[in-house]
Formats: C-alpha cells, structure tokens, sequence
C-alpha cells in the first residue's frame, strides 16, 4: 500500500519558515461593475398618441382632396365650384401643407374630365388661384395671429378686382358680382375659422400640459 509523501512542499517550508519573505500573489486586473441598467423613462401622452394623431390628419386631408374633385369633375355650376374649391383646398391645409398645395391643383382638374367646366372658370381659376396661393403662403408663415392678414388678403384682392378690374377689361365683369365675391369669400371665411379655432385650442391643451408638467416636477 502506498504511504503518502511526508515531505512537505515548498510553500508549506515558506509558510512554516518566518525568515523566508511571504508572496503575494499579484492581483488580477479588476473586473467592471455592471452598471445597473437604466429605466426607460416613460413614454409622454402626446408622444404616444402621435402615430394616432397623424393617421387622423392623413385621413381628413385625404378625404377633402377627395370630395373637391368629386366636385370639380361632376357637373356643377360654378358658384358651388367656386365655394367648394376656397373652402376645402383651406380646410385640407390644416391637415399638412402639401394638402392645401394639391387641392390648388385640383381646381384645374375640371379640365380633364369629359364635362367641360362652365366658361366663367376660365376667370375664376387663374384668378382665384393666385389669390388662394398667396393666401396659403402667408398663412404658412406664421401661426395664429397671421389668419386675420390672411383672410384681408384674400378679400383684398378679389373685392380690388372686383372693383377695378373693368377698367383694365371692360369683359371682367364677373369678379364684381355679388354672388362670386360671397361663395368666395364665404369659403375663405368658414376654413379660416376653423383653423383659428383649432390653433386656439392647441395652444391652450399645450399650456396646460407644461403647467401640469412643471406642477408635477419635484422641488
């Protein structure tokens, strides 16, 4: 039967002699703490409702590009054109500026269908067109409290027109008349309301949310 070494190794000699200098074994390199993993901070309402939000805009302004060329290809006499085209290329702008810029091209789109529009459009479109273009520039360009100048723009020109445009064309009778200078303006007055009343509305809910956001932050 084989005995086991009675002799012992040298690190018990070194441990048992206290004259023989003790090593240290040399200490590995430290290993990283994991850092503990951060909480998602948490999602805000307008933030989640965003995507929601968005589909809403693209649907609406979808829906009056198409009930506008619904109008402009049917037949229709022009005073409805004329209304239709002021009020729903204004409204389609509140849901993206891109649908405000499409339904000015779809005042043109009478053109291609198999009615021909009635002969007055060919002084409302050009006419009408520019004031509209002009209209949504300026609107553009700033938020709520450039509405007013917006709509006295649009009325400006088509109420100067109507007033002095026989002079520069005894034939452009039609501006000065009282039912195209209502449906126009009557359009431009209704979608900028509208605009007016939703702007207004975000600016307050906007408030309040920083109000509740500051009342909610700590110290």
């Amino acid at each position: 039967m084989t005995q086991p070494d009675p002799t012992p190794t040298d690190a018990a000699h070194a441990a048992a002699d206290p004259a023989q200098p003790q090593v240290t074994p040399a200490a590995g390199p430290a290993r990283p703490q994991p850092r503990p993993a951060r909480r998602a901070a948490p999602t805000p309402p307008e933030q989640a409702a965003r995507p929601g939000m968005t589909l809403l805009k693209l649907t609406l302004g979808a829906a009056c590009l198409l009930a506008l060329a619904y109008f402009q290809w049917t037949p229709g006499e022009w005073p409805v054109r004329l209304l239709t085209w002021v009020l729903l290329t204004l409204l389609a702008d509140e849901f993206g500026g891109w649908f405000g810029y499409a339904g000015l091209l779809l005042g043109g789109v009478g053109y291609l269908s198999p009615v021909e529009p009635p002969a007055e459009w060919l002084i409302i479109l050009p006419l009408v067109g520019g004031t509209l273009m002009g209209t949504l520039l300026l609107k553009h360009s700033g938020g709520l409290f450039v509405l007013p100048f917006a709509g006295a723009l649009f009325a400006a020109v088509l109420i100067g027109v109507g007033r002095f445009g026989t002079s520069l064309d005894p034939q452009m009778t039609l501006p000065g008349t009282p039912e195209f200078q209502r449906n126009a303006i009557l359009g431009m007055l209704v979608a900028l309301s509208v605009s007016a009343v939703r702007q207004l509305t975000e600016l307050i809910l906007r408030r309040r949310r920083r109000v509740a956001a500051r009342a909610a932050t700590p110290g």
